[in-house]
């Protein structure tokens, strides 16, 4: 499986966030205490957005992310108000630079941790109901990415939430025909670069860990020391496969079946469940 995290609010750089919280998510990569995997080595990616480009940029590796000079570069010298950061273990496609996360489509990115149960029985099926516009798009040979274009199909520019529950729908709908009693595993990511979604689900309703980080506001009462906390917006959010501190009331875990709207404003956290196609 993977780590993943999702920022939003104000602009820092990578590095604050990828490298010097006390469990960062390259410390993840090493040690990780939630995920299936302790080691996450399978590759890395980071997106982020800019004032400038209406797109991300992405930049995507098959190696470890500990020990990779390139990202510890970009890291210290990007700032952005909206990125995604992943790192990779693998379920069992291939280690190549096109299966590494995030996934990007025109304005959106996407990031994924779990898998497809028995995709390579899936596999064939569920890309041919890919949107034959969007066919000619898909590069690697992931669950996660066409997990994706799924949901580009089933109208993530219109309705994101409904979208990805219209995807996790024919995913189990289509597993259970081939008798896979738990045909689908998630923690997802998406973003226009505006709102960011972040969802919870898994068919035997054990899903994977996904935590919150609690309203800056509420943060600053309980930790008037912490600097971070001084200079960044009450509009600050982070979204994470596992806390990155052990900073008392910092987190909040999501429950299962749920999805999360990080948004100007306040932030949303409703129920979620597939929907039939």
């Amino acid at each position: 499986m993977c780590r993943w995290l999702a920022y939003s609010g104000t602009p820092v750089s990578l590095e604050t966030i990828l490298y010097k919280p006390e469990h960062s998510l390259i410390d993840q990569s090493l040690h990780s205490r939630m995920g299936v995997e302790t080691t996450n080595g399978d590759g890395f990616g980071v997106g982020w957005y800019t004032d400038t480009v209406d797109t991300p940029a992405v930049v995507r590796e098959t190696g470890p992310a500990w020990n990779n000079r390139n990202l510890k570069e970009i890291a210290g010298h990007v700032r952005s108000p909206l990125f995604f950061a992943h790192i990779r273990a693998s379920t069992g496609t291939a280690i190549q630079q096109t299966n590494s996360h995030p996934f990007r489509h025109g304005r959106w990115m996407w990031m994924h941790n779990g898998a497809i149960a028995d995709f390579h029985l899936l596999r064939r099926d569920l890309c041919m109901e890919i949107d034959p516009v969007l066919f000619d798009s898909m590069e690697g040979s992931t669950d996660s990415e066409v997990m994706f274009l799924l949901a580009l199909t089933h109208g993530l520019d219109q309705d994101p939430p409904g979208a990805v529950a219209r995807m996790a729908g024919r995913v189990e709908q289509l597993g259970r025909e081939r008798g896979i009693e738990f045909p689908l595993q998630m923690t997802i990511a998406v973003t226009n670069g505006s709102r960011t979604w972040a969802f919870r689900y898994s068919s035997e309703h054990a899903s994977r860990s996904l935590f919150l980080s609690s309203d800056v506001d509420t943060l600053r009462k309980l930790h008037p020391d912490v600097a971070f906390l001084q200079e960044v917006s009450e509009e600050t959010r982070l979204v994470v496969s596992e806390p990155l501190g052990s900073l008392p009331g910092a987190w909040r875990e999501m429950p299962e079946s749920t999805y999360a709207v990080v948004q100007p404003g306040r932030d949303e956290l409703l129920s979620f469940a597939p929907q039939p196609v």
